[in-house]
């Protein structure tokens, strides 16, 4: 009994010593971590999936959308930076929206004294400065939310992720939000086929990869998913509604959001004479 309530005593002073350093996001436990941005991180794991993939030429968002009840609309997941950049985000929509148009005054910016659109590299650069900030002064929050950068530039074809923490990555594909671990996987196995794939294979293979992030029951429809596409030489086009239904009828047959073989959705022999004899009675 003594020893049982020790081990109580050491879990509740476990939880008190968590609690005295997750307060502010200046403040760093004797761990060497500052929760306040772990949290921020749990929080893009538990938006909706988004993926990314890029070939030589193309790169390709796929984003899924929540809608909050059936009386509202879905919510934009992906937005327009400039001619040449889009974005992607998981977490905090209205985060997601002032980090964006961040962005765009960048890229307007850079047009307006340079003539010139703005480098990826460049860009991303300055909002990991900018999420930096709120990670290092005391009163503010980490924002909310990750996000997908897509675009094309001089150098070719770019697809960055960025992180609360304001770590950024310059990605071969990638997948963010809840389940988004699944989608990973796809695109590893499939990361040597990306490189010479064409636009309309890359836009499936992307569908594919997001229909994994998905529950049990849930299908991909064409008012759940948003699709945006930049290429060399190409500007931004985000494929919405009726648009990504064509790309829809592509993809294999599903059963419970999974891929599974075609002859899987037929009855097999032992189903049909079930069917018989239950018709029979």
């Amino acid at each position: 009994h003594i020893y049982r309530v020790i081990l109580y005593t050491l879990a509740d002073q476990a939880i008190m010593f968590r609690n005295q350093y997750d307060t502010d996001v200046t403040v760093w436990s004797p761990q060497g971590r500052i929760h306040q941005i772990e949290y921020a991180m749990e929080a893009v794991k538990q938006g909706s999936a988004t993926v990314g993939l890029k070939s030589r030429t193309h790169v390709v968002l796929v984003a899924l959308k929540r809608s909050m009840s059936e009386l509202s609309a879905y919510q934009k997941k992906i937005f327009p930076i400039d001619d040449h950049v889009g974005c992607s985000i998981a977490g905090l929509t209205s985060d997601g929206r002032l980090l964006s148009r961040f962005m765009r005054t960048e890229c307007l910016t850079s047009r307006f004294l340079h003539d010139t659109e703005l480098p990826l590299s460049r860009l991303v650069n300055a909002i990991g400065n900018k999420m930096q900030f709120c990670t290092q002064h005391y009163g503010r929050r980490p924002y909310g939310v990750g996000m997908l950068i897509a675009g094309c530039d001089s150098q070719g074809t770019h697809l960055y992720q960025s992180c609360p923490s304001s770590n950024y990555y310059d990605c071969k594909a990638m997948a963010i939000g809840a389940r988004s671990q699944s989608a990973r996987t796809y695109l590893e196995k499939h990361l040597d086929g990306l490189v010479d794939c064409a636009l309309d294979d890359l836009i499936t293979r992307g569908l594919n990869a997001l229909r994994e992030c998905l529950p049990g029951d849930a299908e991909l429809t064409n008012q759940n998913v948003s699709v945006a596409v930049v290429g060399v030489g190409e500007k931004l086009l985000i494929i919405d509604d009726e648009k990504v239904q064509p790309y829809l009828d592509k993809l294999e047959t599903t059963m419970g959001g999974r891929s599974v073989p075609k002859d899987a959705t037929e009855d097999t022999p032992m189903d049909q004479q079930q069917a018989d004899e239950t018709q029979a009675v």
